[in-house]
This record gives C-alpha cells, structure tokens and sequence, in this order.
C-alpha cells in the first residue's frame, strides 16, 4: 500500500511538531455561534450540520471535537509536566479569561440591560458570578437581562467548562494512582465506556444534563486512549473513508451514534495532522470566542434582530474582536506565568 494511504502513526505526526489542532478549535468555536443562531432567534429549521448528520447540531458537534482534542492535549500535557506544573497549566489556561468574561456580564453588560431595579441586591446577580467564575457549576441568567429574547441565558455555552475541569482532576487522580499506562487504562477505557452505553440504553432517557456529560466524559477518555496509544494508531486515509462509508450508511438509523462516535475521534485526528492546512502558532483565539460567542449573538439579537445567518454574522464579528482583546490582555499574559510553575518532566515516547 502506498505510504499516502497507509498513513503515519500518530506518534511520528506528533513528533514533526505540525498540526492543525488550534485551526480545529477556531473552526469548532465558530461553529457554536452559527449552530446557536436558530436557538438565539427563535427560527424554525437548523443548521447545515444538523441537516447532514439528523444526529446533532453544529454546536453540539463542536463540543464534542473540542473534548476529543481536550482529552488528548491534556493527557499529553500531564505527561510533560509534574503535578504542580499541571494545576497551574490548566488553572492559567481557563481561569483569567473566564473570571474576566464573566465579571464583564455582570458588571458591565448586566447593569447596562437590567430590566430589573434590584438587580445588585438580587442573589441570582451573585450567584452567577460566583457559580460561573469559579467553576463550581453553570447559571444562565442574570436579573431582568435578554428577557425579551427567545433565549435569556447571558451565555448559554458555559455548562462545558466545569465538566472539562473536573474531566482534568479526573486524569490526574489516574495519573497518580497509575492507571495511565496503556495497558491498564485501555481496558478501563472499554469498560467505562461499556458501562456509560448500557446506562444510557437502561434509562433511556436520560436527563439531557445527565447524556451531556457521558458524551462529554466519552469524547475526553477517548481522546485520552488515542494519545496513550499513539505508537499504534495509524492515520491512515483508507480508515477515514471506511468510517465516513459506515456512517452514511447508518445515517438515520438507530446505529448512527456509533458510526458518529468513530468518525469525530478518527477524523479529528486525520484533520489535525494528515492535511496541510494554515497554521495557527501564535494567536490562539478559539477559547475567547468560545466564551463570547453566546453574549455576542445575545447582543445582535438585542440591538440588530435578524435570521440566523444574519446573527451569525454580527455575532462572529463581535465576539472575534472580544476573542483578540482577551487572548492579548488576558490570556496570553496568564500563559506567561506558566514558566513560574512549570517543571517539565522528560517525555516518553513507549507505548507501554
């Protein structure tokens, strides 16, 4: 087989320092704006991507990329970097953008649109800053603020981030326990996974709060295994093209989640290192607009209301110059302080 089809190990795409993973999360945070914009003015219909798949919207697609790629990322920082140098990784990396985002809804955006006269003597006004801010859980609406909108929540995408920290103690608690070498954690990782589907088939419902965060915790392991596993995971285009045919097949079907579940983690992969694709090394603004996107077509929908596509537009615009201002003054300075913190371990490339 030629070796353009058979494909390098996903060890040696690491080890070339090429990959278009801050290319995906951009593309991935976008997507949650325009996959949003339906909710956020009330349309009828959906988005291309839930067209495409009848599975998921675009937003919810992005999610579970960006826990995929969380999960591989965070083991391989993990093993970069001792525990304290870790904590503060993660800590630096979501934390000051997230306090600033936060305070700015309630101190700023909140007093300007409040509907409500007790507003700051209001506990919800509190709580969210408190709740959100330190991660500890996800409030949605601030007192007398977006009322008139189809949609209230001051930022509806928050409900990710504190299952993507806990998601972060969890790998170091197995970190520390030892169950990170692959041959301990892959059959946990099938057992886990085992177990997540036979709950969710036995309870079928299950509480969106609940199937949220299975997908989300199955998204991150997963993309756990495949860094642990690096040396025997092949990207390799014959594979990518097997899972899209199985998926279109099982497109419809009571089947397709599975089919949906392979090609999103063995696509994501093939995207980061396969293609050629403009890189992205210096300015990493995927967080920022993740965390303004929301309030960004919130305002448009306040102030310009309009179609999807229309929201989208204006919303990109405006939470991509917040994404700068944020990544200039307030993530990538927090970054810099991660060398204060940072002892790197020497990396290993066994895969056992």
């Amino acid at each position: 087989m030629p070796p353009w089809l058979r494909g390098p190990t996903l060890a040696d795409a690491w080890a070339s320092g090429r990959n278009n993973f801050n290319l995906i999360r951009l593309l991935a945070a976008w997507l949650v704006i325009y996959g949003h914009a339906w909710a956020i003015t009330g349309s009828a219909g959906g988005d291309l991507v839930t067209q495409l798949t009848q599975f998921k919207f675009a937003g919810g697609v992005a999610v579970d990329v960006f826990f995929f790629i969380s999960g591989f990322l965070i083991a391989a920082s993990l093993e970069r970097n001792d525990t304290r140098g870790y904590l503060a990784s993660r800590a630096l990396r979501i934390l000051p953008a997230l306090i600033v985002c936060v305070s700015l809804s309630v101190f700023v955006l909140g007093p300007l649109l409040t509907s409500s006269a007790d507003y700051w003597r209001d506990p919800r006004t509190w709580d969210y800053l408190w709740a959100n801010g330190t991660l500890w859980s996800s409030r949605y609406d601030l007192p007398g603020v977006f009322e008139s909108l189809p949609q209230h929540a001051v930022n509806g995408s928050l409900w990710t981030l504190p299952i993507e920290a806990r998601l972060y103690l969890a790998l170091l608690g197995a970190s520390v326990i030892g169950l990170l070498a692959p041959r301990r954690y892959t059959p946990l990782w099938a057992l886990a996974l085992v177990a997540a589907y036979a709950v969710a088939a036995w309870r079928h419902p299950l509480p969106e709060w609940l199937s949220n965060q299975m997908w989300c915790a199955a998204f991150f392991i997963t993309g756990t295994l495949c860094w642990l596993q690096r040396a025997r995971v092949r990207l390799g285009l014959w594979p990518l093209l097997a899972l899209l045919a199985i998926a279109a097949l099982a497109r419809g079907t009571p089947w397709f989640h599975l089919s949906y579940f392979a090609i999103t983690c063995y696509g994501t992969l093939w995207l980061a290192f396969v293609p050629t694709l403009p890189r992205i090394r210096h300015h990493d603004l995927s967080y920022g607009l993740y965390l303004y996107g929301w309030p960004s077509a919130q305002l448009v929908q306040q102030f310009s209301p309009g179609g999807p596509l229309h929201n989208t537009l204006w919303a990109t615009l405006l939470a991509g110059a917040l994404a700068a201002a944020s990544w200039l003054l307030v993530e990538r300075p927090a970054l810099r302080l991660k060398r204060r913190f940072v002892a790197k371990r020497r990396m290993t490339h066994s895969p056992h």
